[in-house]
């Protein structure tokens, strides 16, 4: 059996969600595929002849050791990679079964193919998008469900999206959620190694001084103009101390984002950081004191969890799948009222008891996803 895999992004230089989520369940595949292969040669018995083909761009590399029955095929094709460059790949060398983990499936594609659809965020929140992302994403999502043999959704509401909208059948469809790594990873303390980055980081953080959090691409879908406004009440009604960092690129309608940071009167304690990498965003994490995330879509959800895993509590939107994900291990507000959002804030600032809880629940709260999981769940349909 030939199995293909697209791994165009997960091997991108700035992961975001859906690259993450790909470079994740990839590498846990590899992980279950190889531990197989070992315990396989160490009882004596034969494994079914089985290969995998993982397809890249070029100047893509990976960054984790392979089992022995699975290859890297470069494509070389510089524009409309998914729809040329793989459907013509497939077709001169088909496979089996093909995975799509990030929603666009190839017009030339074998008849198992298993895609993953992340959310529908541009059908319920339009105005954060250009019409011609609407247009794409709406014709490639609807394909995609329609050519491929298996979904796999990352939450129940998404599923609920696909099949109210697209008209997608309940059997078609699998729930996965996504995963997370519960390291509880801690930032590098003064007495270690430090690198000169890492001390940067150090150094950029603690400057910040006590501050509130947001983590993600900087655009209306997101809902910062709200955390701003909310930020705004907290540092009026309440004279809270703290700064707000955000920290991301831009996305679809920034200049709003910052024609709003701009004309509010804390706009001196508003921070920018601009994409921030891996370990950057741990010190972020790691010495926040509220992690605010009422976005007004998410198809899963998981800077939640990012936060959680740090020890921070949490006020998200009760919107799409964000319930589903954190259940009550974080306050959860009306993303359209940012009155709500800023009290709910305050409540975990002002109640060390209320913040000790929600972090506990936190942490427990994460017990239930990981990116282990996830892999051996998307392998069992695989092998199916």
């Amino acid at each position: 059996m030939k199995i293909g895999i697209d791994a165009s992004r997960a091997f991108l230089k700035d992961r975001t969600g859906i690259e993450e989520y790909s470079y994740q369940v990839i590498k846990n595949l590899a992980k279950i595929e190889g531990e197989q292969a070992r315990l396989a040669s160490t009882s004596g018995h034969l494994r079914e002849s089985r290969r995998v083909v993982l397809y890249l761009r070029k100047n893509q590399e990976i960054d984790f050791t392979l089992p022995n029955n699975w290859k890297v095929k470069i494509i070389k094709w510089p524009r409309f990679w998914t729809q040329f460059g793989l459907s013509l790949e497939i077709f001169l060398h088909p496979v089996d079964a093909l995975f799509i983990p990030a929603h666009t499936v190839p017009c030339i594609h074998p008849a198992r193919t298993i895609v993953t659809i992340h959310g529908l965020e541009y059908e319920f929140c339009p105005e954060a998008y250009s019409f011609w992302e609407r247009l794409y994403m709406r014709s490639t999502i609807k394909k995609s469900c329609k050519w491929a043999s298996k979904i796999i959704a990352v939450s129940e509401n998404t599923k609920k999206d696909l099949i109210k909208l697209y008209k997608v059948p309940a059997d078609k469809i699998e729930v996965i959620y996504e995963g997370y790594e519960n390291s509880n990873q801690q930032p590098v303390i003064s007495n270690q190694k430090n690198t000169e980055k890492e001390n940067s980081y150090e150094l950029r953080v603690t400057s910040y001084g006590s501050y509130l959090l947001f983590i993600g691409r900087l655009e209306e879908r997101k809902n910062i103009v709200g955390i701003i406004k909310s930020f705004e009440v907290l540092k009026e009604r309440y004279k809270i101390p703290h700064k707000l960092v955000l920290a991301g690129k831009p996305g679809f309608g920034y200049e709003k984002i910052k024609n709003e940071i701009a004309n509010v009167n804390c706009v001196k304690d508003i921070i920018e950081t601009g994409f921030v990498s891996a370990e950057e965003k741990n010190y972020l994490l790691n010495n926040a004191a509220v992690f605010v995330f009422p976005t007004l879509y998410e198809g899963f959800g998981l800077p939640i969890l990012e936060a959680q895993n740090a020890g921070v509590p949490v006020v998200a939107s009760i919107e799409a799948s964000i319930p589903e994900v954190a259940g009550d291990s974080a306050l959860l507000v009306d993303s359209n009222n940012a009155e709500e959002i800023a009290d709910a804030v305050y409540k975990i600032i002002s109640d060390k008891n209320l913040k000790k809880d929600l972090v506990r629940k936190g942490l427990e709260n994460i017990q239930r996803f990981s990116w282990e999981k996830c892999g051996k769940e998307i392998a069992d349909i695989l092998k199916k």
